[in-house]
């Protein structure tokens, strides 16, 4: 079945503080119904799933954003759940992801992408989400140093909706498992720190296209994108 993963701008050109809007979620959605990402001046966490575009704003709490919010960076394809399997009794989002790449492993998909839903009984979900900041050239790592906020959510349903990028994509997005997570009743959401999950069955699709639409105004070209460092790109995923 053919699938491509839709990419708007690359993890190097936010990390470093573009932040502009380069598509509306509108747009967005003609390219796949499940994905990740943020939104214009890093203005919450963007979870998509079920064909719909979600902000998990600085509180924790979720709303459905309209066809012309802005997008800097996100990643989405179509979810037709080729591949099915249940987790349980997982401890933390690190054996999660030890037994997804263990999966994609077996069926030789280490070196594609893929992207993942799996939903749940969660008994706990840290995350975080974090408020606009309107600048640029200041990078991701400094704003949410300002401007992020961590919670925590206890003995809930939801959807963890996430992307795996290879390691020989890394700067374009993150290597490995990048996570959202949206409760069932869409109220509650944001990027996955770590979880604890008692219960839940995984949709997975492995991806062998890209498709990356960059910015095209000249700021975009002022960027050094192979100076952002690990540092500035461990912050971004796991708030080191």
């Amino acid at each position: 079945m053919k699938n491509k993963m839709y990419q708007i701008s690359t993890l190097q050109a936010l990390a470093l503080g573009y932040s502009r809007a380069v598509t509306r979620a509108g747009d967005l959605l003609l390219e796949g119904d499940t994905g990740l990402g943020t939104y214009e001046d890093v203005n919450g966490e963007m979870i998509v799933l079920d064909g719909h575009c979600y902000r998990a704003q600085k509180d924790g709490s979720v709303i459905e954003v309209d066809e012309n919010a802005g997008v800097p960076f996100a990643a989405v394809a179509r979810l037709h759940g080729e591949r099915e399997f249940r987790l349980e009794n997982m401890p933390n989002i690190q054996s999660i992801r030890t037994e997804l790449t263990r999966r994609i492993e077996e069926h030789f998909g280490l070196n594609s992408m893929h992207v993942i839903r799996i939903d749940g009984l969660f008994e706990k979900v840290d995350a975080r989400s974090e408020a606009p900041y309107r600048s640029h050239h200041v990078t991701l790592k400094t704003v949410l140093d300002s401007n992020q906020t961590s919670f925590v959510f206890d003995n809930i349903k939801g959807s963890l909706v996430g992307v795996y990028y290879p390691d020989h994509m890394d700067g374009i997005n993150m290597p490995g498992w990048h996570l959202h997570f949206i409760s069932e009743d869409r109220t509650k959401g944001g990027h996955v720190f770590d979880v604890i999950l008692k219960e839940g069955n995984v949709r997975l699709d492995k991806i062998s296209r890209i498709e990356i639409q960059l910015p095209t105004d000249p700021a975009f070209d002022t960027y050094s994108l192979k100076t952002v460092s690990e540092d500035e790109l461990n912050k971004v995923e796991k708030g080191d």
